[in-house]
């Protein structure tokens, strides 16, 4: 297991093409400037013992150092003990709704985007807690498992979005009875189910029926609503640039609706609450109390316990490159031009 200490330091490696860029630079003007001074013979005539290979060597070595020394202060760790821990927490799925009526951009950037930040938002908020993840449509697809690695599940709710699903439309019951199936601790007392979505919901029959299926497995279901009451065309999109809006059988512009009347039933029923969602730091709080007012179930997971500092060894490597580097000159070794390694003609 590698974990990262300062990955703020990564963003120095955009150094790097800027060096090669202005090196490459370098050789044009050098060219252009000699051409106006003498011919190529007579300049490899003039400086015989100059190479036209340790340029480009020292900048290889002066990268691989750069490079090493950024490395260091990223300072990776490895994992070296897996140990089981004792932790306590609550068993938390989140269902994300991932149909079209979420690209609508009536709350900013768009309803998906913002339904991906109160997750995110709200697992920077847990200690200890286990997590899974969902994601719906028309159909319900599991996205992450029960897992207490938060890591990953911000990687796959980042990597979610409204292609993921062939099938179109929204039913809530598929993700509730999707839901259901994710708690694997028979123990587990407090199970959470938060379901984010703009309330669009094409089963509303047998929505309710799910989650009272929810309730009498011990699930306590929370509504979170993205999107604005007045509602917002969904645009349709390609390579970031629009080029329609979604419209219906008839041809008119289809405008998707926050229905919060959908969702505060479903938290109702299911012994929750309905949040909305618009303001993003007032909903990871009110959240946040919610889990601190349920009791903790203890249980037992694996982590790596202790890590081993390795940016010395990145230090060394760019530390010696840079070394190297100093060391090299740009005339012609005379051992190696006796070698003739480049195959570079001598001049009588």
């Amino acid at each position: 297991m590698i974990q990262l200490d300062e990955k703020i330091y990564f963003y120095l490696l955009f150094i790097i093409p800027v060096i090669i860029t202005l090196f490459l630079l370098l050789l044009v003007w050098k060219k252009r400037t000699q051409k106006k001074f003498a011919d190529s013979s007579l300049l490899k005539r003039l400086t015989p013992n100059r190479s036209y290979y340790k340029g480009t060597l020292k900048l290889i070595l002066f990268l691989l150092g750069l490079s090493g020394l950024i490395l260091g202060l990223v300072n990776p760790k490895i994992g070296t003990k897996l140990e089981t821990v004792k932790r306590e927490g609550v068993d938390i799925v989140f269902a994300v709704d991932v149909s079209k009526s979420m690209l609508a951009e009536d709350i900013a950037p768009n309803r998906l985007e913002k339904a991906k930040r109160l997750v995110s938002e709200i697992i920077n908020q847990l200690a200890s807690d286990r997590i899974g993840i969902i994601a719906y449509a028309d159909q319900a697809f599991p996205q992450l498992p029960i897992t207490t690695d938060y890591g990953a599940a911000k990687m796959f709710l980042q990597s979610m979005n409204t292609d993921m699903l062939t099938s179109q439309g929204t039913a809530i019951n598929e993700a509730i009875e999707l839901a259901t199936t994710f708690y694997d601790d028979e123990e587990q007392t407090n199970r959470v189910l938060f379901i984010i979505s703009d309330g669009e919901d094409h089963s509303e029959g047998s929505t309710l029926n799910a989650v009272e299926d929810a309730v009498e497995a011990g699930i306590q279901i929370y509504t979170i609503g993205v999107g604005k009451p007045k509602g917002a065309p969904i645009p349709l999109k390609r390579n970031g640039i629009l080029e329609s809006l979604k419209k219906d059988a008839q041809g008119e512009v289809v405008i998707t609706k926050l229905n919060q009347e959908i969702l505060m039933d479903i938290s109702d029923e299911g012994n929750g609450k309905y949040i909305d969602g618009s303001n993003t730091d007032e909903a990871v709080e009110l959240i946040k109390e919610e889990l601190l007012q349920m009791d903790k179930k203890e249980f037992e997971a694996k982590q790596f316990a202790e890590y081993k500092n390795q940016f010395q060894w990145f230090l060394g490597a760019g530390l010696l490159f840079l070394f190297l580097e100093i060391f090299i000159l740009d005339r012609k070794t005379q051992w190696l031009k006796k070698l003739n390694l480049f195959n570079e003609k001598e001049i009588d």
